[in-house]
């Protein structure tokens, strides 16, 4: 482990390795309940939301006291998303390293969909709060049975996390813009945006122009989730969208396992 001077501010106090020392302590603060109160904000309002002023008024204290326990903004972001994040789900007990890290992947989703606010943090580094490296630490042990290198085990969950971090942001987006921010993007018919937006590609796209295009249209297959069957109740939309792409992926990581295997 690094010495402890070097490590970044928003780290060492994720980590509770250099705590400040406020000089007047006030009353009952502290670096978890200035953390708690943010994400508090972010939960009801969203990130914009958040500021050191509104932080402090929530705790009863003053922006400059909270300096003393959150030496800045970019650092209250990282305690806020590691928060957020909660520590990772048990490893199944059962099933393959598939199933397993399929099982990490919907743990991610579910995080990211319960408070999609942590998508709005810029991302500056791997994790590095507690709870986020707790998260690595699990989708490396579910492919620790396979024959895959440790960097190729990394690039794996790089990039099913930013899979999930895409696709629940833009399904959000999707929703927020179609006026329908407290509901899962993908749900409603014909109402719903995935509806308008077949029906604006019907209107300015031709089968001569835009052949495979056309084709993907008149299968009426962009309306329905992918790889769900037709009886897949509208409230399902995004998660089967989501389960199909995950499993895409996955099918490619065993093609690599399976390569790895034979070069054994």
């Amino acid at each position: 482990m690094q010495d402890q001077g070097e490590l970044p501010s928003g780290v060492a106090a994720a980590w509770g390795l250099r705590p400040r020392r406020p000089k007047g302590p006030v009353p009952g603060l502290s670096v978890e309940r200035i953390v708690a109160a943010a994400v508090a904000v972010a939960d009801a309002e969203g990130l914009a939301a958040v500021s050191m002023g509104r932080v402090a008024k929530e705790v009863g204290a003053s922006t400059m006291a909270l300096y003393r326990y959150v030496a800045a903004k970019q650092d209250l972001y990282l305690l806020m998303h590691d928060a957020a994040a909660g520590p990772p789900p048990e490893e199944p007990a059962s099933g393959g390293w598939r199933e397993k890290l399929e099982a990490w992947a919907w743990g991610l989703r579910e995080v990211a969909v319960r408070r999609p606010w942590t998508l709005r943090i810029p991302v500056e580094s791997p994790p590095l709060g507690p709870n986020g490296v707790a998260w690595m630490e699990q989708g490396l042990r579910r492919l620790g049975g396979t024959p895959l290198g440790q960097g190729e085990r990394l690039a794996v969950l790089t990039v099913l996390d930013a899979y999930v971090r895409g696709q629940v942001r833009v399904m959000a987006d999707i929703a927020a813009a179609a006026g329908r921010p407290g509901e899962s993007a993908g749900q409603g018919a014909d109402s719903s945006m995935m509806g308008w937006y077949t029906d604006m590609l019907r209107r300015v796209t031709d089968a001569e122009r835009f052949p495979a295009l056309t084709a993907l249209l008149r299968s009426g297959e962009l309306e329905q989730p992918a790889g769900t069957p037709d009886e897949a109740g509208p409230q399902d939309d995004a998660a089967a969208d989501f389960a199909h792409g995950v499993g895409l992926l996955l099918d490619g990581v065993e093609r690599a396992v399976a390569r790895a295997s034979a070069e054994d």
